[in-house]
């Protein structure tokens, strides 16, 4: 089947929404890139409940193709677009999101964890893609030593009308010390750690305070935490807030000091940044750069943080306190190798913590030239990045 849709400069086939890291990047991708050229959205996941905002719901609206058209491309064995076409690359099979879809000019973006990739998974990326833009700089090092060369870094952006260092003192909890954790729930984001580093300086200081963004969605990811020696976890069949509060409680943790948030759009959660003193992120492996950890440093905090994977592209020995005491973790599925992460030192992680505590003074420069760093790292240089590949791949 040939393509007689709309015919813009770049189309994309990405996920659009406001509550996880595959919707916010295409919604920022296609609002950024509009303002460079022509472009159209090859989606059906654009609902306002997904977007949850009036103003940018009909933007969107306007960038999407009409649902008839999106159903015949769909429906057919094959559709070839007369323009480039940019595409999200489902987890580390190196299949795009429509596999039925090309363009003139073929390009992925993907961010993977699983580092230790199949003959399959590679001759995947060679055949469906002309050029590959990774979400991490580890990502792109993993592909070339594969042997794939047409491939280049593209990070993920903050939006910083939302995510600048302004009105950053708390409001709130004035006489807490606040840690704040974000991410999924899962192994590989390292919020036993966090329990565990919690948990010891719940137990020594009465005025520590928790606030978590740990909803997951992927009840198979939230349940990876199975296998954690740090804390105790049970499976129980959610993953929602009750369920987090749950485990908590069986790890010892005072909930009258602890606020689990639900479900929020990550527009709302600058307040909830600029309200604590420190954030904490002990990720065991990042394929991009924790979009998460990036939008709370563009608020002005400071953040301790493992210098590992993704995270080595935006954290600096003066940007942030990086745990560097790190032990190889092997990562199987079955019988098969698919992953080689680093495991962070709880011990290390308590250190900091304490020393965080003790010194709050000392975070303020940090805080300072994290916020420096990140307002460079925006949407709007993410898509300058994809359209540069597009123009000199012409």
């Amino acid at each position: 089947m040939q393509g007689d849709f709309s015919s813009p400069l770049i189309s994309l086939a990405l996920p659009l929404g406001s509550f996880h890291g595959w919707g916010i990047c295409g919604k920022f991708l296609v609002k950024e890139l509009s303002k460079l050229t022509k472009v159209i959205a090859i989606t059906d996941t654009l609902k306002f409940e997904n977007i949850n905002d009036e103003l940018e719901y009909r933007f969107l609206k306007s960038k999407v193709i009409n649902q008839e058209d999106y159903q015949k491309i769909k429906q057919s064995s094959a559709v070839q677009l007369q323009n480039p076409l940019i595409q999200s690359i489902v987890g580390n099979t190196f299949v795009p999101l429509m596999p039925n879809l090309k363009g003139t000019i073929n390009l992925g973006y993907t961010f993977f964890e699983e580092n230790i990739l199949s003959e399959e998974f590679i001759n995947n990326a060679r055949s469906y893609f002309d050029f590959i833009a990774t979400g991490s700089s580890w990502n792109e090092k993993v592909l070339r030593n594969y042997g794939i060369s047409n491939v280049k870094t593209v990070i993920q952006g903050i939006d910083p009308a939302f995510f600048n260092p302004y009105h950053s003192e708390k409001d709130f909890f004035t006489d807490a010390f606040v840690i704040f954790s974000g991410g999924k729930f899962e192994l590989r984001k390292g919020q036993d750690l966090v329990i565990r580093a919690y948990k010891h300086l719940q137990d020594r200081f009465n005025d520590v305070m928790l606030i978590n963004c740990w909803q997951n969605f992927w009840l198979d990811s939230f349940n990876t935490m199975t296998v954690s020696r740090h804390i105790r976890f049970t499976p129980s069949g959610s993953s929602d807030t009750n369920a987090i509060n749950q485990i908590l409680i069986d790890n010892g943790i005072d909930l009258k000091r602890v606020i689990t948030l639900p479900t929020t759009p990550n527009v709302m959660m600058a307040k909830v940044y600029k309200n604590t003193d420190i954030g904490l992120f002990p990720n065991r492996c990042e394929g991009g750069t924790n979009l998460v950890m990036m939008e709370y440093m563009a608020c002005g905090k400071a953040v301790i943080a493992s210098y590992n994977t993704g995270h080595e592209d935006i954290l600096t020995e003066s940007n942030s306190i990086r745990l560097l005491n790190m032990s190889e973790l092997n990562i199987s599925r079955g019988n098969r190798l698919v992953a080689k992460w680093y495991e962070p030192s709880i011990d290390e992680i308590i250190a900091n913590l304490e020393e965080a505590y003790y010194n709050r003074q000392a975070l303020k420069p940090i805080a300072k030239q994290s916020a420096r760093d990140l307002s460079k790292k925006t949407w709007q240089a993410s898509a300058k990045g994809f359209y540069n590949i597009i123009i000199n791949h012409n």
